[in-house]
C-alpha cells in the first residue's frame, strides 16, 4: 500500500499516532519513536503546532530512552524555541531535565547545568513544589556526573524531604533510582583508595544503592514503567556483582538484557552487557568477557556514553592482559585513559558552573519552603554569570562579602519571623601563618581550597558558606539549633585533624577552631562578633576544637 504524504494526513489522524505512541511511553521505544516521528512529520508539514509540539516532546523522550543521545539534543535544540514561547510549562521543565541527563551522559556539564538551572527556575515560574523537587534531584544527577557524589546525594535527600510523605509513586520512584545510580558513582570513584575512611565509605555507599534499587522496584511496576525497572535492576545487578553474590547478580543482570532488547533501551542494553562483562571476569572466564566487550564496542562505536566508554575499555584491559594479549591491553588502556582525562577536564571546567547551580538549588529550597508573602509574590530577576562571579571566591569558589550582604538579610529575617533557629560558625585555620611561611603560598593556597571541600562535604545545600578572610570562613546555618551546629561543626573538625595533609607537603599539618553564635539576637554584625568571640576563646583553650558563644 502507497504511504499517504504528509500533507494529505488527516488531524484525526495525527492525534491517533500520537495516541499509540503515548501508549508505547512504557512500552517498546522503537515503536513509540516511529509513530511519534511520523505525527511529528505530518503535524509539521500541515501546520498544526499543538500536534506538532506533542509529537516533537515524544520524539526526544523516545530517542532518549533509546540510546540516541546526539540526535536526542539535536531534536530538543530544535523544539525548545518553539515551547519557550508558551511560557513556562510542565513539558517545558521536563524536556529541559532530559537535555541536562543527556548533556551530562557526553560530558557536557556546563550545557547541562544549564539546562538544568532552567528547569529549576521554569517550576519554580509555575509555583509546582513537585516539579521543582523533581528538578533539584535532577541537578544532584548532574552533580554527580560532573563528580561530586556527595552533594548530589545531599541535594536528592533535601528534594525528597520538599514532598516528604506527600511524593507520588513516581517522584518516590525517581528519587530512589537517582540516589541508587549516585551511590554507584560514590562507590566507583573511592573502588581503588585503599585510605580506610574511603574504604568504610565505598561499602556503606554500596548498601545505600542496593536499598534504593530495591525501593525503586515496586513504584516501577505500579507505574508500569519498564525503563525505570530495567534501570533499577541494571543498577541492583551491578550492586550484587560488587559485593561478590554473582549467582544472583547473573539473574538479575540477564533478565535485564532480555527486558532492555525487548523495549529497544539501546544503550541501557550496552551498560548491562558491560556489567555482563565485569561478572565474567569475576568468574575467571576472560575469553567470554573479551568477546562480549568487543561485540559492545563494536555496535556502540561513536555513540556510546562517556561514562560506560569508560567501563567498557578498562574491562577489555582486563580481559585482555589476562589473556596475555599485552598489546590489546595496552590499547584499551590507553583509550581508557584518553576519555579519563577528556572526562576530567570537561568536570573541572564546569566547577566554575557548580557554585552557580548550588545557589540555584538554594534558593529554590528556601523559595518553596518559605510561606507565601505577598513582598515576595515576584521571582527574584536570576542573576546573570557575571553576577554571580562577584558573589564568590576566585580560589575557593565559597561566597564572598557580597554573597553576605546579598544572602544574609533574608535567611536572618525569615528566622526571626518564624522564630526559627539559626547558628553562625566562623571557622580559623590554627596557625595559617606558619603553614604559609613553612611550606609556601602555593601549599597554603590548596590548604584552603581542600578546606574549602570539606566544608561543602559536611554542610547542606541550604547553608550558606562563605570565605570571610585570608584563613576563615563563615557557616550559617539556617534552622539549625546549637546542639546540631555543634555536631556539624565537631564533624568537620575531625574530618580535617584526620586528613591526609602529608599529601600535600610534607610534615604538614592542620587543624581549625571554630566559634559558634545562635540567634537570638536575630542581628548579622552581632552574630559573627559572638562567633569570633568563641572562635578566639577555642583559640585560648588550646586550638583544635569547637567553642560555643
Amino acid at each position: 500500500m502507497q504511504e499517504v504524504p504528509c500533507s494529505d494526513v488527516s488531524c484525526d489522524q495525527i492525534q491517533q499516532w500520537l495516541h499509540e505512541a503515548n501508549a508505547q511511553r512504557q512500552g517498546n521505544v522503537v515503536a513509540g519513536l516511529a509513530l511519534a516521528q511520523r505525527a511529528w512529520e505530518s503535524a509539521r508539514a500541515q501546520g498544526f503546532l499543538e500536534e506538532h509540539l506533542s509529537a516533537a516532546v515524544l520524539r526526544a523522550f523516545f530517542l532518549y530512552r533509546h540510546g540516541d543521545t546526539e540526535a536526542m539534543l539535536a531534536a530538543s535544540e530544535d523544539l525548545l524555541p518553539l515551547l519557550r514561547e508558551q511560557g513556562s510549562t510542565p513539558r517545558l521543565c521536563e524536556l529541559l531535565r532530559w537535555m541536562a541527563f543527556a548533556c551530562a551522559d557526553l560530558g557536557e556539564f556546563e550545557a547541562a547545568l544549564a539546562h538544568i538551572n532552567e528547569s529549576l527556575a521554569r517550576a519554580r515560574e509555575l509555583g509546582d513544589k513537585r516539579m521543582v523537587a523533581v528538578a533539584l534531584n535532577s541537578v544532584g544527577a548532574c552533580l554527580e556526573r560532573m563528580g561530586d557524589p556527595w552533594q548530589a546525594e545531599r541535594l536528592m535527600n533535601e528534594a525528597a524531604a520538599l514532598l516528604g510523605e506527600d511524593a507520588s509513586e513516581f517522584e518516590r520512584m525517581v528519587s530512589h533510582n537517582n540516589l541508587a545510580t549516585v551511590a554507584l558513582g560514590l562507590f566507583n570513584l573511592l573502588n581503588h583508595s585503599q585510605h580506610p575512611e574511603h574504604q568504610r565509605e565505598r561499602l556503606d555507599a554500596l548498601q545505600r544503592a542496593r536499598l534504593h534499587a530495591l525501593a525503586v522496584r515496586p513504584h516501577a511496576l505500579t507505574l508500569g514503567d519498564n525503563y525505570l525497572l530495567a534501570l533499577c535492576d541494571t543498577n541492583r545487578g551491578e550492586v550484587l556483582l560488587h559485593l561478590h553474590e554473582l549467582v544472583e547478580a547473573e539473574a538479575v543482570l540477564l533478565a535485564s538484557v532480555q527486558l532492555a532488547d525487548r523495549q529497544g533501551y539501546l544503550a541501557l542494553g550496552w551498560r548491562l552487557r558491560c556489567s555482563l562483562a565485569e561478572l565474567h571476569l569475576a568468574q575467571g572466564q576472560a575469553q567470554a568477557a573479551k568477546q562480549l566487550l568487543e561485540a559492545v564496542l563494536d555496535s556502540a562505536a561513536g555513540r556510546v556514553k562517556a561514562h560506560i566508554a569508560l567501563r567498557l575499555h578498562h574491562a577489555a584491559y582486563r580481559a585482555n592482559k589476562a589473556l596475555g594479549l599485552a598489546e590489546l591491553a595496552l590499547h584499551h588502556l590507553e583509550c581508557h585513559q584518553a576519555i579519563a582525562r577528556e572526562r576530567s577536564a570537561a568536570q573541572l571546567r564546569a566547577q566554575a558552573r557548580f557554585f552557580v547551580s548550588r545557589m540555584e538549588a538554594e534558593r529554590a529550597l528556601a523559595n518553596v519552603s518559605a510561606e507565601p508573602r505577598a513582598a515576595e509574590s515576584s521571582d527574584p530577576v536570576t542573576p546573570s554569570e557575571d553576577e554571580e562571579a562577584q558573589l564568590r571566591d576566585p580560589l575557593t569558589g565559597l561566597g564572598n562579602h557580597r554573597c553576605m550582604a546579598a544572602r544574609m538579610p533574608a535567611l536572618v529575617q525569615r528566622a526571626e519571623r518564624s522564630g526559627a533557629a539559626l547558628t553562625v560558625a566562623l571557622v580559623d585555620v590554627d596557625r595559617f601563618k606558619i603553614i604559609n611561611e613553612r611550606h609556601g603560598r602555593a601549599v597554603a593556597d590548596r590548604v584552603l581550597q581542600v578546606l574549602a571541600q570539606m566544608l561543602r562535604d559536611n554542610t547542606r545545600a541550604s547553608d550558606l558558606l562563605l570565605r570571610w578572610g585570608g584563613e576563615e570562613f563563615l557557616v550559617v546555618l539556617p534552622d539549625t539549633v546549637p546542639d546540631r551546629a555543634f555536631e556539624v561543626c565537631e564533624r568537620l573538625r575531625q574530618a580535617v585533624e584526620a586528613y591526609a595533609w602529608v599529601q600535600l607537603a610534607p610534615d604538614l599539618d592542620v587543624t581549625l577552631s571554630i566559634g559558634l553564635a545562635n540567634a537570638p539576637p536575630y542581628a548579622t554584625d552581632l552574630l559573627v562578633v559572638r562567633a569570633e568571640s568563641a572562635m578566639l576563646r577555642a583559640k585560648y583553650l588550646g586550638r583544635n576544637r569547637v567553642a560555643l558563644a
